[in-house]
């Protein structure tokens, strides 16, 4: 699979496949998926054991990358069905850069587009991208990032504080 090279404001410059990007931790377009139910819970998925970073790991409902020539949105609504097993309206929240080394010697830089969107229905997980989810009130996911930070995503420990202030602001 081929991923998106993008400049610091998003603007494509050219692509290279999946790992090479991670080998040379060059800047690329991806997507992270916030879902909540309708008691206020997110939604958290396990990743697979076979990842090639990040196994095993907690995080939020779906992360990916778009192809080239496929817009953002749509990516991250069809990446929701494939990994997730499930549709439901996504919005824009916000995006943010960061950049995580891992011990493999892998390294995300990513240009992350930022959705979320509601779900109380039946989920149906792809086994390859996940091996177990669950729904946690957010205070919850507070204490266990500060009490177990290994057991999430790197990215996720950076997106999710970002998100809480997100929601924080549009309740206002």
């Amino acid at each position: 699979m081929d991923i998106i090279l993008v400049d610091d404001y998003d603007v494509q410059i050219g692509t290279i496949t999946k790992l090479e990007v991670h080998q040379k931790a060059l800047l690329h377009r991806a997507f992270s998926i916030f879902i909540f139910n309708a008691h206020g819970e997110m939604l958290l998925h396990k990743r697979a054991n076979k990842k090639y970073h990040s196994a095993g790991l907690w995080t939020n409902a779906c992360c990916s990358h778009p192809k080239p020539g496929e817009e953002t949105l749509s990516a991250a609504e069809i990446r929701l069905q494939q990994e997730m097993g499930f549709n439901t309206k996504l919005k824009k929240a916000f995006d943010f850069i960061y950049k995580v080394s891992f011990d493999n010697g892998l390294t995300e830089h990513e240009f992350d587009h930022v959705f979320f969107g509601t779900y109380d229905g039946i989920i149906t997980p792809n086994a390859e991208e996940v091996s177990d989810y669950c729904f946690m009130p957010v205070e919850e996911i507070k204490n266990s990032i500060k009490s177990h930070p290994h057991k999430y995503t790197e990215w996720f420990k950076i997106a999710f504080p970002k998100m809480v202030d997100y929601l924080c602001v549009i309740a206002i």
